[in-house]
């Protein structure tokens, strides 16, 4: 456990948290993808933070 954040893995704001690589950015809304963490990507290797970025940027509403 932390001895500043008192979390384990530390808080993403603990001055001993591990900075997070950016592996992308997101070709919708260019906000940064972060390794790790959940995104789209379609059939030309276009990466999206979230779904609705993917369904803005072509226009369509995917079904579940």
């Amino acid at each position: 456990m932390c001895d500043v954040c008192l979390r384990t893995p530390c808080h993403p704001r603990c001055p001993n948290a591990k900075e997070i690589k950016i592996i992308g950015r997101c070709n919708y809304c260019k906000e940064p993808i972060y390794d790790g963490h959940e995104y789209w990507i379609d059939d030309e290797e276009n990466m999206y933070d979230s779904r609705t970025c993917a369904e803005l940027y072509y226009g369509i509403r995917l079904v579940d």
